[in-house]
């Protein structure tokens, strides 16, 4: 092998590995769109409910009529984090601030889902309409 041979292999080696570690999300492939719920993680992981909702919280006079209230409720007073919860699936949201217009309302959330740490790493959080939901 020549050496430009060597050089020319080793630049693709290290560009191959490189690629294999950044993975597809930093490559912008791996997006998925999530239908759900912007929730707080207090009532969606059950801290302080027992059904994995609002239920047990609006049952106080403190905390608000709405699930919206509930929302945030939890997370101004109980540190709790806005997150998506589908059903009994609950994800962490990485952008809170992407989160915040949408308290307590049914969204679609794109992204790309980091499954060890079952965190979506938000892009665009849309407000479902009736009829997409």
């Amino acid at each position: 092998m020549t050496m430009r041979q060597t050089k020319r292999f080793i630049f693709c080696s290290i560009l191959f590995a490189t690629l294999s570690l950044i993975g597809p999300a930093a490559r912008g492939g791996g997006e998925e769109v999530f239908k759900g719920l912007i929730a707080d993680s207090q009532c969606a992981m059950n801290v302080h409910s027992l059904s994995q909702s609002h239920k047990e919280m609006l049952q106080g006079k403190d905390v608000g009529k709405t699930d919206a209230d509930c929302v945030w409720y939890c997370v101004k007073e109980r540190g709790g984090r806005f997150v998506l919860q589908i059903k009994t699936k609950v994800y962490k949201l990485d952008k809170q601030d992407f989160s915040r217009e949408y308290a307590g309302h049914k969204v679609q959330v794109t992204g790309t889902l980091d499954s060890k740490t079952n965190t979506i790493h938000v892009r665009q959080v849309e407000l479902l309409t009736e009829a997409a939901q």
